[in-house]
């Protein structure tokens, strides 16, 4: 299951260059994860400093 990002993005950015497969980008109001790309590697949720990343 692909992880997500919820409301309480900052759209820091940190996230998308810890991807490995390009899964994450910015979106409207904040980052998005892409459910086809994503492979569950959790490098993102590390990365986040606000914890918006979760399991999804």
């Amino acid at each position: 299951m692909a992880y997500v990002i919820d409301d309480s993005c900052i759209s820091c950015g940190a996230c998308e260059s810890e991807c490995p497969t390009e899964a994450i980008s910015a979106g409207d109001s904040q980052y998005e994860i892409d459910a086809d790309k994503c492979i569950d590697c959790g490098a993102c949720v590390d990365a986040c400093p606000t914890d918006s990343i979760k399991e999804g």
